[in-house]
């Protein structure tokens, strides 16, 4: 069963506008907090549903967090339901280091609000590292990266997604040898970043360097392989030193630039 689904198709109180795949995601990613002490922000109250969506789902020890532009929002607030509403503008930092520094933990964020590129990635930066070990943080409505009106378009520098697809390459810093990509906190705090239509999701949790094991045992001998082949690729990789326009198309082709790269791999061991 989705307790999500379930409690939003049977919601008579404030309005909820959510796609409808939503839920998957929210039971795939949130059903560990449920009747656990949660602090759950989540940015865009609109006509206050979710606020109790969210209550109901997560229960009594629940503490919820509410943001929205609009001042109205505020009658939603309810001290008996550990909900508390906060106005103003997640495109404004201040207002954002101001609410980070007001709630003092945040477990769950959800991200539903304004949905422009510069709100979206503000409220990231300011909430992101303030996030619990174990937290969840849920930015919706990513098509908006798509969307002029919200200032994206595709493939256009500074949407959402095209800032996320750079936190993907800080995810796999481990592996980089480069000294424009290095093991930095998002890389050692974040778990995974789970990308849907429309929503993308950042799980995190402490993170060390990946390492390789094995189990079973050996049928082929690689070794005695690479020692067959070696010398064959040894005088290819001199040819193509040696030659300036072999070398130059190999560097400039993918699909060769690839190769060169395997070449050099082998050889560097």
């Amino acid at each position: 069963m989705n307790k999500f689904a379930e409690l939003f198709k049977s919601n008579e109180e404030g309005m909820i506008n959510k796609f409808d795949h939503y839920f998957e995601i929210y039971n795939r990613h949130l059903e560990k907090f449920f009747d656990k002490e949660v602090h759950v922000l989540e940015i865009g109250v609109y006509e206050g549903g979710s606020l109790q969506l969210w209550r109901k789902c997560f229960g009594a020890a629940s503490h919820i967090y509410g943001v929205d532009v609009n001042p109205l929002c505020k009658e939603f607030e309810s001290k008996d339901e550990n909900i508390k509403v906060y106005i103003g503008d997640q495109g404004d930092r201040s207002f954002l280091q101001t609410l980070s520094d007001d709630i003092p933990t945040i477990d769950i964020l959800i991200d539903d609000g304004g949905h422009t590129m510069k709100q979206q990635i503000a409220t990231f930066e300011v909430f992101y590292p303030k996030l619990s070990e174990n937290g969840v943080y849920i930015c919706e409505d990513t098509h908006t990266s798509y969307d002029p009106y919200h200032g994206g378009g595709y493939r256009k520098k500074d949407t959402f997604i095209e800032y996320c697809k750079n936190l993907i390459d800080k995810e796999n810093a481990w592996q980089s040898n480069s000294s424009k990509l290095k093991v930095d906190e998002f890389t050692t705090s974040t778990h995974s970043i789970t990308f849907y239509s429309g929503i993308v999701v950042f799980e995190k949790r402490k993170v060390s360097k990946p390492f390789a094991i094995q189990s079973g045992k050996r049928i082929f001998n690689t070794e005695d392989f690479q020692k067959d082949t070696s010398g064959k690729i040894k005088i290819l990789r001199f040819i193509l030193k040696k030659i300036p326009f072999v070398k130059t198309t190999f560097r400039n082709s993918k699909i060769l630039q690839n190769i060169y790269g395997r070449l050099n791999y082998l050889f560097s061991k």
